[in-house]
């Protein structure tokens, strides 16, 4: 009986990861492009605008969206120990899970994930700002122009 339960717990894990990967493929794929992302300059380097970006529906809310200084230490540091995770599993895992990780700090920060889907580049403001070490590192291991084409979209 043993051998048999380890058996089987041993299959649903494997289960369960490629159900796991599958799902963050998948998320991957539908990222696209992204709106309210900061504009790269004719240098290639990331900008970041003090004025909003359009909304999913193509209106621009009327102010961007601010957090406070604590809310952006948060996300930093919650991004800080995941450098090297993101190194290891590659952009398109990592992707993943920064796109989860800015979900999560929206609504621990009481900023909602609706607010943030209509401002994604408040998460490159709030890094740039707080972490820009954190922010660039993050960049290169996520293959990211910039932070909020890693976080998805409507």
């Amino acid at each position: 009986m043993r051998q048999r339960a380890w058996t089987t717990a041993r299959t649903a894990r494997g289960a369960l990861m490629v159900a796991g990967v599958c799902g963050a493929a998948l998320l991957t794929a539908c990222g696209g492009a992204q709106t309210g992302s900061p504009t790269a300059d004719s240098s290639g380097t990331s900008t970041t605008s003090a004025t909003a970006a359009p909304s999913p529906t193509g209106a621009a809310p009327a102010t961007p969206l601010e957090v406070s200084d604590k809310a952006a230490q948060n996300l930093c540091a919650m991004m800080k120990p995941e450098l090297s995770n993101w190194r290891i599993q590659g952009p398109t895992l990592g992707r993943v899970s920064l796109n989860l990780m800015a979900h999560e700090w929206a609504l621990t920060n009481g900023i909602g994930n609706t607010r943030l889907l209509g401002d994604t580049a408040v998460v490159d403001r709030a890094t740039s700002a707080t972490c820009p070490d954190v922010r660039t590192q993050a960049l290169e291991a996520l293959e990211l122009p910039e932070l909020a084409a890693g976080v998805l979209t409507l």
